[in-house]
């Protein structure tokens, strides 16, 4: 699994943290993910998948 971020796209609605908090943060300044990492394991891909799909600006994109 390999996770996209599309910067331009996202609204920092804090989503993708709330669903995976070892995967994505947030810039303090403007609140924009952060992707901590972008291969992250196996057990996390679940959360990583519902993070993308909660994402309202579809800022987050799954490479599989």
């Amino acid at each position: 699994m390999k996770i996209v971020i599309d910067e331009d796209k996202c609204v920092a609605a804090g989503q993708c943290v709330a669903a995976a908090m070892d995967v994505f943060d947030q810039r303090e300044d403007d609140g924009i993910v952060v992707l901590l990492d972008p291969n992250p394991p196996a057990e996390l891909a679940d959360d990583v998948r519902n993070a993308a799909a909660v994402c309202p600006a579809l800022a987050i994109r799954i490479e599989e």
